[in-house]
């Protein structure tokens, strides 16, 4: 999984913090769900933007 393709950094985006491409939604969001219980698919489900791939993504960067 190239990270460079789902995880990107764009200025004045969330004060430069690491977002999915084409999204609003940062790693640290993502990873903050994952620590507080929610699964891959939850995470995914409740922001359809986002696949498990994105989820794992996350975890890996």
């Amino acid at each position: 999984m190239e990270l460079t393709t789902m995880i990107e950094t764009r200025p004045g985006v969330r004060s430069g913090k690491p977002c999915f491409v084409g999204t609003r939604i940062t790693v640290n969001d993502v990873l903050d769900y994952l620590t507080a219980g929610m699964t891959p698919s939850e995470i995914a489900g409740d922001f359809p933007e986002l696949s498990e791939q994105h989820v794992l993504a996350a975890v890996a960067g």
